[in-house]
């Protein structure tokens, strides 16, 4: 199986999304415990909820789940978030901290691993910057993510509907998140954080080079904003998902329109 899909557009706007895939190789599937097979930690019908929101826009999806390796970790496996309870390259726990593994994999297999999936996924992704910025003269990789609401491992009380990570303000142009945070904080409906919790995983840290005229920015969506319920079968709530649609809509075109004046 490939393990990453691309979409290419002619825009400046590129999304990445390397939460959204389910496929387990069966030797995979084979070491996982029950709770590890039930993917709680998917970032659920992401790919669905930006669907056909702008054209012209390049996407970079992995199609493996987080579990077989995370795409948006470091290849080295160094934490994002030190001092603080997180998963890692290949999750050894969920969200909530339990197990997901009846066997564990040892470090040639998480080697393997990345090769076979982490590296793909990111040399598509960078082909894709590189083709956009050298198109556009600037690249915007705007990284979309998910998570349940409510997960006290790793963070008290309820999270924000929008967490928006710029890496505090390295990753991008000011005016980037200038704009999206204040078209977030306009959907007086729903709650918005700037670099709280979420400030950007690797690919915001990595990719994010303004003065090369590549901009990164993450958004971390509260999964209450687009489902039925934060439990499975996780099922997507087309009302509530049609109104989110409609904000996610508003940042991406400001994103768009703003990008003439990050032109390099």
């Amino acid at each position: 199986m490939i393990p990453v899909e691309v979409t290419e557009g002619v825009g400046p706007l590129i999304l990445g999304m390397p939460h959204t895939g389910t496929f387990l190789p069966p030797e995979v599937l084979a070491k996982l415990n029950v709770r590890g097979r039930m993917l709680a930690d998917t970032d659920w019908h992401i790919d669905q909820l930006y669907k056909d929101l702008l054209p012209n826009v390049t996407i970079v999806r992995a199609s493996f789940h987080r579990y077989v390796i995370d795409a948006n970790r470091p290849p080295d496996g160094e934490s994002l978030y030190p001092g603080q309870n997180t998963t890692g390259l290949v999750p050894l726990t969920d969200f909530d901290g339990e197990p997901i593994w009846d066997i564990p994999p040892d470090a040639a297999e998480v080697e393997d691993r990345r090769r076979r999936f982490h590296q793909p996924y990111h040399q598509a992704l960078a082909a894709q910057v590189e083709r956009v910025r050298a198109a556009q003269g600037v690249a915007l990789l705007y990284d979309c993510h998910s998570i349940r609401s409510r997960i006290p491992f790793l963070f008290e009380g309820v999270l924000p509907d929008f967490n928006i990570g710029t890496v505090n303000g390295a990753s991008c142009d000011a005016r980037i998140e200038r704009l999206v945070a204040e078209t977030c904080a306009k959907a007086t409906a729903y709650r918005t954080i700037l670099n709280g919790r979420f400030k950007g995983g690797w690919t915001t840290r990595h990719y994010g080079q303004p003065a090369e005229g590549v901009h990164a920015i993450q958004m971390e969506l509260a999964q209450s904003t687009h489902l039925v319920s934060e439990a499975p079968p996780f099922a997507y709530d087309p009302a509530k998902a049609e109104a989110l649609r409609d904000r996610l809509r508003g940042i991406l075109q400001g994103l768009v329109a703003l990008s003439p004046q990050l032109r390099a």
